[in-house]
């Protein structure tokens, strides 16, 4: 992973120079270049990898999904959303460039991360750019993020069924990982069984994901996660630990994730580094596998 990292730190680096008016590429770049696991956009490049694909060409995909990732983060620590004043250990960004420039810089990320799919990657062809660019709008918008945010808020303080909670889980957090995912695999030619695959897995691995995000708000400190703790009890969100309690939690992450594993493995996946995030949120959650 640290190999992928390094090389997805750098481009966006380059693809974030700052340009007039400098205090919005400051913005931008105080958020993505923010020290993070780099994720979704390491999975990007994986799944390139294992069907086959040149991983220099997944690398503007990769990126744009990290923005994307970025412009979410920013919009959620706004005071009109969670009103978080830490993320990743440092002052969230409207606690540093004003709430103005963080909306604007959250646009911004937006916009600028399928403008890379598009100039960057024209050597991919014309149908593959098109595909990228319809899963990345269908993930970012209405249909996705945005989706999961609004049930989001309107279940604040209120019982809310399994299947709401789990439509909150997959549109906040698990569209990604299958758009990092889907992505890697379209720009590396795979079939359409495989995509669906990488669709399937990006579901498993996003939902265990942010389960496990939910028992770290109960169990973790403000050190190892570098962000204010208990902000979900106290708005009343509905998280997985809320609604079942840690244990089930912990278990329900387990059977996510076995049922990750069993995607990789029926489809003859060989992959040290989807083995490491496999085994880096069980070591988190202190689970274990079966």
């Amino acid at each position: 992973m640290k190999s992928f990292i390094k090389l997805i730190d750098e481009n966006l680096d380059k693809f974030l120079e700052v340009k007039y008016p400098e205090d919005i590429f400051n913005s931008m770049r105080y958020s993505v270049l923010a020290k993070g696991k780099r994720l979704r956009p390491v999975m990007c490049l994986e799944a390139c990898r294992i069907f086959g694909g040149n991983v220099q060409d997944a690398i503007p995909a990769a990126c744009a999904i990290e923005m994307l990732h970025a412009q979410s983060l920013i919009h959620d620590d706004l005071p009109c959303m969670d009103n978080d004043d830490f993320r990743r250990g440092n002052p969230t960004n409207h606690k540093v460039f004003g709430e103005a420039i963080a909306v604007l810089a959250g646009d911004a990320l937006l916009s600028l991360a399928p403008q890379l799919i598009l100039q960057k990657s024209k050597n991919l062809g014309e149908k593959i750019v098109l595909r990228l660019l319809e899963e990345y709008c269908i993930a970012a918008g209405a249909y996705g993020l945005i989706a999961g945010q609004v049930v989001d808020i309107e279940s604040e303080g209120k019982e809310i069924s399994s299947e709401t909670l789990e439509f909150i889980h997959t549109h906040k957090t698990a569209d990604l990982f299958k758009l990092a995912l889907k992505s890697g695999a379209i720009i590396a030619g795979a079939n359409e069984e495989q995509i669906t695959a990488m669709d399937s897995l990006g579901q498993k691995l996003g939902f265990a994901f942010q389960i496990c995000d939910d028992i770290l708000d109960e169990i973790s400190t403000f050190e190892e996660l570098g962000k204010t703790l208990g902000k979900d009890k106290e708005a009343q969100k509905s998280t997985y630990t809320a609604i079942f309690g840690l244990e089930k939690a912990r278990a329900q992450v387990i059977c996510l994730l076995e049922g990750a594993c069993d995607i990789i493995t029926k489809n003859g996946i060989e992959s040290e580094i989807f083995s490491e995030i496999i085994e880096g949120i069980i070591e988190r959650t202190k689970g274990k596998l079966c």
